[in-house]
């Protein structure tokens, strides 16, 4: 562990904090955001359209 002073520690550990705060304010507002919408289940089995399957479509212009 590299030898540090008191007020680089400090320094390191204000840091640290902040980043933790920033996450949590960050997941907070995903949790909040989350709860307005309807729930989706990531493992349901989604229909995928066959037009759709290796198609590009390219606009003439």
């Amino acid at each position: 562990m590299p030898v540090t002073n008191r007020y680089e520690r400090l320094k390191m550990q204000r840091r640290m904090q902040r980043r933790i705060r920033l996450v949590v304010e960050e997941r907070r507002m995903a949790f909040a955001a989350r709860d307005t919408e309807p729930p989706v289940d990531p493992e349901a089995t989604m229909e995928i359209p066959l037009r759709a399957v290796g198609r590009v479509t390219v606009q003439p212009g």
